[in-house]
């Protein structure tokens, strides 16, 4: 991908950079549109192959794009201090990316995505019990008002919670494990070891995965495939980009985008449409996340979200 931002830059560590918030919103909502078609895509073709099958060509393809991006980078940085930790973070990582493209062969890409906002949640809750991490008031009600926003998403007592949903909420607690384990991670390893130990720890073992459930793709579910590892490639190092960019209050009001755009696949590929219950519920979910990122921002500044944001699956 020629066009693709410099690794090297989406990850440099603390220190002076100049702001520029319009680019950063710019490449967030592509982003945003790049994750909301890989989404789209994977419910496509997990109609058709099994999620664990589609799981692995998305890594394979991730590993071959970004082989060269790491190959750039100094050799030390591939070392890890912590490999102990790395393989948890690997394991945990491939639970949450197995489940939720599972969730996808379920639910529907718009509710998927609604519910895939509640991750911060789970983030912030795990670093309070697991880091000992402070949180003001404001912060608790913010938390306890987008999981308000997931009740409203789920209804429970007054619909039927189909096991799609739970798979989805499932994946999106152990992405924030994963998550959790970056925080950890960047303590002795660098974003650049972190997304490479994801990359290799992910590719032989979903192909574990998948030879049970293979079935060889036609040329144009393997194109397909391809460009499922294609999308997920580009939107991850342009949210990456975003962050590094733009300030975090700035650029992330655009990652709720997602929303729209799957909605909007939702409905051109498979005649799905989110009802007002999840729109709502979303919308409710993300201004929670989106004030407790605020929050954090300020304590912590943004180089660990940056951190964060590039090694999600």
């Amino acid at each position: 991908m020629a066009t693709t931002p410099d690794l090297s830059e989406q990850m440099t560590p603390a220190g002076p950079r100049k702001v520029d918030n319009f680019r950063g919103i710019l490449f967030m909502l592509l982003g945003a549109i790049l994750i909301s078609c890989l989404h789209a895509l994977v419910r496509d073709m997990t109609q058709e192959l099994h999620p664990f099958e589609v799981a692995f060509f998305r890594n394979v393809v991730a590993l071959v794009v970004l082989t060269p991006l790491l190959l750039r980078q100094d050799r030390h940085a591939w070392k890890s201090k912590r490999p102990d930790l790395q393989l948890v973070r690997a394991v945990i990582g491939l639970g949450a990316m197995l489940s939720w493209f599972y969730a996808l062969s379920l639910v529907p890409v718009g509710d998927a995505t609604a519910l895939s906002f509640t991750v911060v949640l789970y983030t912030s809750l795990g670093a309070v019990f697991l880091f000992g991490e402070k949180m003001g008031l404001r912060r608790w009600m913010a938390l306890a008002v987008g999981f308000v926003g997931t009740a409203i998403i789920l209804r429970p007592g007054f619909q039927e919670i189909s096991p799609g949903y739970m798979w989805a909420l499932g994946s999106t607690v152990l992405w924030a494990g994963a998550l959790l384990m970056v925080k950890i991670l960047v303590r002795y390893d660098s974003p650049v070891t972190i997304v490479f130990y994801s990359s290799v720890y992910f590719t032989p073992v979903t192909l574990l995965f998948a030879v049970f459930v293979w079935e060889w793709p036609t040329w144009a579910q393997f194109g397909e495939l391809v460009a499922i590892g294609l999308l997920a490639t580009g939107a991850h190092l342009s949210m990456a980009k975003a962050m590094q960019l733009g300030e975090t209050t700035a650029v992330m009001p655009a990652d709720f985008t997602r929303l729209l755009w799957a909605a909007a696949l939702g409905y051109v590929m498979f005649g799905e449409f989110p009802d007002m219950w999840t729109w709502i519920g979303g919308t409710v979910v993300f201004c929670s996340t989106l004030y407790i990122t605020y929050r954090e921002s300020r304590v912590k500044g943004a180089v660990e979200g940056t951190a964060l944001k590039t090694t999600e699956g």
